[in-house]
């Protein structure tokens, strides 16, 4: 059995493939009588988009959102929310040397030890277009938390991290990377420039920091807080490493390093320190929470590697079609999209069991 859908209460499923017709979501559990309009989901869906610079991916989609179910006289019903975005730029024929040969670092292999037979053409539900889908349900999930902040940004490229002493979180908007160092953007359009003209690619590390959240949520064992978001950053495309808080860092440390010491507050204790990623016990603290989600280099390169063809032949790949050169720089609006995704969940879960 696959599993395309995520969550508990407020729950997503999302369906679709990088070169079929469509692609979308379904989401269920949204509380009824919020104002939600396409206008509400398009601007998160234009903030992944593709073809908006010329380091990412030239696919030409315009990735307009239509609500087919769920919203009646401008808000929700509590009945499913459909949402769909059309593909309008495919070009299967692009993949003909896939449908012959494993590309190493995808799913192909994999897909066909499975199920038996795969979509090559981009991919299909192994593609990073599937997270379209995700932008949109998770700008659904904002309108359940008006209470939380959320923000993402590009904090390294290539192994290259920006200077934290130099964030400034009006530059996230203000260059294509969704990096908050001005000068780090400056040298990361070098280094994706050369990769691009190589035929290789790069990863890239995504930070996502939800301001707001009020201590209360989660649970102590099966659906942790972190557990949740862990599991909603590796369910992305390309992620291979998350990190919640200090993460492994937090391995180098002592006791009373590790310790976020409290003191008294205003309004609740008053927190010397963040290393915990604002969850202790699997239950947010009322700090923010803070999650590092680490993206592999985008595995569709020009450059040839040696792999096998489905019957086992020994032969080399070089990928041809639209790719992003750094699949992680649109990974910000994703990783924003599923924290959303889990907060508005953990929030009614909360709600549900405590009042």
């Amino acid at each position: 059995m696959s599993y395309n859908s995520f969550g508990r209460v407020f729950r997503f499923t999302t369906w679709g493939e990088s070169h079929g017709p469509a692609l979308g979501a379904v989401v269920d559990g949204c509380p009824p009588g919020l104002n939600l309009s396409e206008a509400d989901i398009q601007p998160f869906l234009d903030k992944r988009r593709p073809g908006q610079s010329r380091f990412t991916t030239q696919r030409q989609e315009p990735d307009q959102v239509r609500i087919l179910s769920g919203v009646f006289e401008g808000r929700t019903t509590g009945t499913p929310i459909s949402l769909m975005i059309e593909n309008v730029d495919q070009r299967s024929k692009d993949y003909s040397d896939v449908a012959q040969a494993y590309r190493p670092g995808h799913a192909d292999y994999a897909y066909d030890a499975k199920y038996g037979f795969r979509d090559y053409r981009g991919g299909g539900r192994s593609s990073a277009r599937e997270t379209a889908a995700r932008v949109a349900a998770g700008a659904v999930a904002r309108l359940v938390i008006p209470e939380v902040r959320i923000r993402a940004w590009v904090e390294a490229i290539g192994g290259d991290s920006i200077d934290q002493a130099a964030f400034d979180a009006q530059e996230i908007d203000r260059n294509p990377f969704f990096c908050p160092d001005a000068e780090a953007a400056h040298r990361w359009e070098a280094l994706v420039d050369a990769a691009r003209k190589a035929g290789s690619s790069l990863g890239a590390v995504i930070a996502c920091e939800a301001v707001g959240v009020p201590a209360g949520w989660g649970a102590p064992l099966y659906a942790k807080l972190d557990s949740e978001l862990a599991a909603a950053c590796m369910s992305i495309n390309a992620v291979k490493g998350v990190e919640i808080g200090d993460g492994f860092a937090a391995a180098a440390l002592t006791g009373e390093q590790n310790a976020d010491a409290m003191r008294p507050g205003t309004d609740g204790p008053a927190f010397l320190a963040n290393h915990a990623g604002g969850i202790a016990g699997g239950i947010s603290t009322g700090q923010a929470v803070r999650v590092r989600v680490a993206f592999k280099p985008t595995s569709s390169i020009l450059t040839p590697v040696p792999t096998i063809s489905p019957s086992g032949e020994a032969t080399e790949i070089a990928t041809k079609g639209r790719h992003d050169p750094c699949v992680g720089i649109r990974g910000a609006p994703v990783v924003e999209a599923m924290m959303a995704l889990v907060l508005a969940d953990q929030k009614l879960l909360h709600r549900a069991q405590v009042g």
